[in-house]
């Protein structure tokens, strides 16, 4: 599933062939998402100008002069731009047409995603209102992670994978974290001390930001706006590596299962 790092670098590959483009027609050939795609999102887009391509949380916003077009990955989801002569693949189902003779077409297989229209400050949207504080802003640090965990008895893990406390963390992200702050996934989000919340969070931003550089990480379904796919999985040290020798103390990755997610630890590096 695409995580922060991967909607970010989808982000900032299509944003300079959006913004100041003209919308020429928006072609919907699948409104079965995870929510209905918005029934007036052709009339409402079509003739507009692109102003900016922002991203809150894992959640694009195509802000045009009307309105804004919210989009969510999904589970499998990408977006790509393309020549308008490019044949259609089997799951393309949106298709914004551009007046630079490119088109931004949204793929998804799993069809869990989204893509919706709004006229109002879409930040206020019921998908976004109740989002968490961004992990790579100032307002996620060690005292904000430690006055909320220091109340939860759920595990850390968990906890920081809670998009209503803290967005874009996915499981990835979260396990490799996790690691190189030497805490273990299943340890109570109140029995971690300010000082290792502070580490946590330093970390957060460190892994996120390498993912970021590395363009994502490809394990099954991500690739960017140009089709490329993000080289993070080359840097993953516990995530997936379940029987491998840990990179740091030479024992073996173990895996559990937590929150009905796969979890990947060192048992010896992490407490």
């Amino acid at each position: 599933m695409p995580e922060l790092p991967e909607v970010e670098t989808t982000r900032s590959g299509i944003a300079p062939h959006l913004v100041g483009q003209s919308v020429i027609e928006v072609k919907v050939y699948q409104r079965k998402l995870r929510q209905l795609v918005t029934a007036g999102l052709a009339a409402a887009l079509k003739g507009e100008s692109i102003v900016a391509v922002e991203r809150r949380g894992k959640y694009l916003l195509m802000k045009a002069d009307g309105g804004t077009v919210i989009i969510h990955l999904g589970m499998s989801g990408n977006l790509r731009l393309v020549d308008n002569a490019t044949p259609l693949e089997k799951h393309d189902h949106v298709e914004f047409l551009l007046g630079s003779g490119q088109s931004l077409r949204f793929r998804d297989p799993r069809r869990f995603g989204v893509v919706v229209w709004t006229r109002q400050d879409p930040l206020q949207h019921p998908l976004i209102i109740k989002l968490g504080v961004e992990p790579l802003e100032v307002e996620f640090d060690g005292d904000y992670l430690y006055q909320i965990a220091r109340q939860r008895s759920v595990a850390i893990k968990q906890l920081i994978m809670n998009g209503q406390v803290v967005v874009g963390v996915g499981n990835i992200y979260a396990s490799e974290s996790l690691f190189r702050a030497g805490i273990h996934p299943t340890r109570a989000a109140k029995r971690i001390s300010r000082a290792r919340c502070e580490r946590l969070v330093a970390t957060i931003k460190t892994v996120l930001a390498e993912a970021i550089e590395q363009g994502g990480t490809t394990l099954r379904d991500f690739y960017n706006g140009a089709g490329e796919p993000g080289y993070f999985k080359q840097r993953l040290q516990v995530y997936g590596r379940g029987g491998e020798a840990c990179v740091t103390c030479g024992a073996a990755i173990r895996q559990m299962v937590q929150g009905q997610r796969s979890t990947w630890y060192c048992g010896r590096c992490q407490r």
